[in-house]
């Protein structure tokens, strides 16, 4: 079941994102989220769209899936709603059972094209309430999410290219962490990734295997459906392959001691 706004042809709000590499004991818990989908956060309340998905290998892109790794995409009509879910007991039912987990709130600055036949819209102000993004926020990291639909015929050829460009975005320059996530095997496929700024994503974007596989994509038509999506992170917290993101401080673009640092924003209760 697929949690989605019933009349709209467009998607607007905020998004919450969570990653998590669950424990071995835990394998379980997490192959059940998967089996039953979005039904658990139909009366999640302002919540318009749920997506739990699946990982490659290590959390990559490839056709080896990953036992452990997972995300849940959200969003919500508010963000007080947001961090209201965030903060409560079915995030934490993710976070206590993981071995590493991220989690972040975003404002969509931009996006093309659709998911699930819904464009999606820039949020609007309205929806972050009093919360105001300061400079400290606006030089705050950025997230980049993509999905596709893959046509089934053309599955085979598409994935000749994305093992390749996976490898080239985690090990990106700026590239600050970057997970594979699937809908379903082989042909709804996701990718999102957190940046240091935009040169950095815009170099991996317009060379290397990335490039190749954009440009054969166009040129082939692979997807019966594509989303580029960019997002201001709002808040973020968590561990992710070693790295530490501390929500409590100054926010900085690089910190000496490999801390990525970004404001938390609380609720303004209106």
């Amino acid at each position: 079941m697929e949690v989605n706004p019933p009349l709209h042809d467009t998607l607007s709000g905020v998004v919450v994102v969570l990653l998590a590499d669950f424990l071995r004991q835990h394998q379980g818990w997490g192959w059940l989220r998967l089996v039953a989908g979005a039904t658990p956060y139909k009366d999640v309340p302002g919540l318009t769209m749920a997506k739990v998905m699946g990982s490659g290998h290590g959390g990559g892109f490839s056709l080896r899936p990953s036992a452990t790794h997972q995300g849940l995409i959200c969003t919500f009509s508010h963000l007080d709603l947001a961090l209201q879910f965030l903060d409560g007991p079915l995030v934490q039912a993710y976070r206590s059972r993981a071995r590493e987990w991220w989690s972040g709130v975003l404002s969509v600055q931009s996006a093309r094209g659709h998911w699930d036949k819904q464009a999606w819209q820039a949020t609007s102000p309205d929806v972050l309430g009093q919360a105001q993004q300061d400079e400290a926020q606006r030089s705050a990291p950025f997230a980049v999410l993509t999905r596709a639909s893959i046509v089934p015929t053309k599955a085979m050829a598409f994935w000749r290219y994305a093992p390749s460009a996976q490898a080239d975005l985690s090990q990106a320059p700026g590239c600050l962490l970057a997970m594979g996530l699937g809908e379903a095997p082989l042909v709804r496929q996701c990718t999102f990734s957190l940046w240091q700024d935009t040169a950095a994503m815009l170099q991996y974007a317009h060379q290397g295997a990335h490039q190749a596989a954009s440009a054969a994509a166009y040129r082939h038509q692979f997807f019966s459906e594509s989303l580029f999506v960019r997002m201001q992170v709002l808040q973020m917290a968590g561990v992710w392959q070693g790295r530490s993101f501390n929500p409590q401080a100054v926010a900085q673009s690089h910190a000496p001691s490999g801390v990525l640092t970004v404001p938390a924003l609380e609720p303004s209760h209106v």
